[in-house]
C-alpha cells in the first residue's frame, strides 16, 4: 500500500484529522508428506521453534519479553479479543492524526496501524515508519490505544508495507535471526497488548525467499509463545492480488506459512493497483472476482477447512477513490463499496478495510493516490459510515 515518507515530527498532538477475529492461536495448519493439511494444537508448534533462519547464525537468541509494567504505565488496556467480522481501516502512523478523535468522528472502532519496520536494512530493531528515533517499544500510541479500547475498539499492528517491501526494511527481510524477529513480535504484543499482528508483504519482499521463511518461522514461534502465555493471537497477511487471484510468488508466502506451521487467521487481499487493461475497470466487480479466486486458492491450500471457515479467513481492503494508476482507470466509488459490503456479509468474510481512513473524504477531487483524500466527490467519512456496520 502506498505511503509517503513521514516527517520527523509526525507525532505532534492533533485534536482532529484532516478534512480530509478471534481465533485463538491454538491451531496450526501443518502439511504432511502427502500434501494433506491437519490442525494441531499450538503447543505442537513449540517443537518448531528450534527452526532457525535459512542462513545459519550464531547469535544468541534475544530474551523473550514479559508483560511488564511498561504496558500498564502506558495505559494500553487489556488483551481484547476481536469480533468475528470487523471493519478495520488502515491508519497512517506517520501523520499527526489522533486515533480516538478519528474513531469518534468516523464511527470506526478498529484500526490497522501502519507501519512498523526497521530503520535500515540489516537492522533487527522495529521502529515506527522507519524512524530510528521512534522505536516500536517506546510509548508511541500507548495512551491512544488504551482510549480506543475503553471505547470498545482495538488495533492491529501492521508490519511492512510498500516502502519496507521495496527497500529491505521489512523486519524479516532485514534481520537475519529468526529468534530475534520472534522476540520483536512478542515485544509488540507485550508492549501494546495487541491480539492481532498484520504482515503487509509487497514488492521485493514477495521474492525474498529467505525473508519469507524467516517471517513464517518467527510467526510460528510467536504463536507458541502466545499460547504458552495465555494470549489470544491472530495473524493477518495483507497481500496484493489480481482479479484472477494471488500470483504465484504471493501464494508462495502462504504455502511457506503452512509448511512452517504458522497459522494464518486472515488473508487480506488489496483490491486495487491492478495496472491491467486500457479502459476503466469496474472496481467493485473486480474485487469480488479477486475474492472468489482467492477462495479457491485457499480451499486448495487448506483442504480440511469448511467453506464457512475459508470465507471467514478472507478479508478485502480497497482504496476509496482514485488509486496509484495515473490513467485514472481504477476508481472505487461508493457504489463499489456497497457491493463489496453486500458480498462480505453474504459470504461471511472476516475483514473489510480501506487504505486509508485519512483518505475518507472528498477534499481533493481529481487527485491521484492522495494520502489525505479520495480524489472523488464524497462526504467526509462516507465509506466508513457505510462499512462500520459490518463489525459484529
Amino acid at each position: 500500500m502506498t505511503r509517503r515518507l513521514p516527517p520527523a515530527s509526525r507525532r505532534l498532538p492533533s485534536a482532529s484529522p484532516p478534512a480530509l477475529l478471534s481465533r485463538l492461536a491454538t491451531a496450526s495448519r501443518l502439511p504432511l508428506a502427502g500434501g494433506a493439511v491437519i490442525l494441531a494444537a499450538a503447543a505442537v508448534v513449540a517443537s518448531l521453534s528450534a527452526c532457525s533462519s535459512s542462513t545459519p547464525t550464531t547469535s544468541t537468541p534475544t530474551a523473550r519479553p514479559s508483560d511488564s509494567a511498561t504496558a500498564v504505565s502506558q495505559g494500553v488496556g487489556g488483551f481484547e479479543q476481536w469480533p468475528e467480522r470487523v471493519y478495520s481501516p488502515y491508519f497512517e502512523t506517520w501523520t499527526n492524526g489522533s486515533i480516538p478523535a478519528i474513531a469518534a468522528q468516523s464511527g470506526a472502532k478498529y484500526f490497522n496501524l501502519g507501519f512498523l519496520q526497521a530503520a535500515s536494512p540489516g537492522s533487527c530493531t522495529l521502529t515506527w515508519d522507519g524512524n530510528s528515533s521512534e522505536p516500536a517499544d517506546g510509548s508511541s500510541y500507548g495512551s491512544e490505544i488504551g482510549q480506543l479500547k475503553q471505547a470498545g475498539g482495538n488495533v492491529a499492528l501492521t508490519l511492512g508495507g510498500q516502502n519496507a517491501g521495496n527497500d529491505g526494511t521489512e523486519i524479516a527481510d532485514s534481520c537475519p535471526d529468526v529468534s530475534t524477529i520472534a522476540a520483536d513480535y512478542e515485544s509488540l504484543i507485550s508492549t501494546y497488548h495487541v491480539t492481532r499482528l498484520d504482515m503487509d508483504v509487497e514488492l521485493n519482499a514477495l521474492n525474498d525467499t529467505a525473508g519469507i521463511d524467516r517471517r513464517n518461522k518467527a510467526i510460528a514461534m510467536t504463536e507458541a509463545w502466545a499460547a504458552s502465555n495465555g494470549h489470544a493471537l491472530q495473524i493477518e497477511y495483507t497481500l496484493p492480488v489480481q482479479p484472477s487471484g494471488l500470483q504465484p510468488n504471493v501464494l508462495a508466502v502462504l504455502q511457506n506459512a503452512a509448511s512452517e506451521g504458522a497459522h494464518v487467521d486472515v488473508v487480506n487481499i488489496m483490491t486495487f493497483d491492478y495496472y491491467t487493461g486500457s479502459g476503466p475497470l469496474n472496481m467493485g466487480a473486480e474485487a469480488l472476482s479477486a475474492a472468489e479466486s482467492v477462495h479457491g486458492q485457499l480451499a486448495s491450500l487448506y483442504p480440511k477447512d469448511s467453506q464457512q471457515e475459508l470465507w471467514a479467513t478472507e478479508g478485502i481492503t480497497f482504496l476509496p477513490g482514485i488509486d496509484d494508476n495515473s490513467s485514472k482507470t481504477e476508481v472505487t466509488y461508493f457504489s463499489d463499496a456497497q457491493r463489496i459490503l453486500d458480498f462480505a456479509r453474504s459470504h461471511g468474510l472476516g475483514l473489510l478495510s480501506i487504505w486509508a481512513i485519512e483518505r475518507d473524504n472528498g477534499g481533493c477531487p481529481g487527485t491521484i493516490d492522495s494520502n489525505s483524500c479520495s480524489g472523488i466527490t464524497q462526504g467526509t467519512w462516507a465509506f466508513s459510515h457505510l462499512l462500520e456496520s459490518f463489525t459484529g
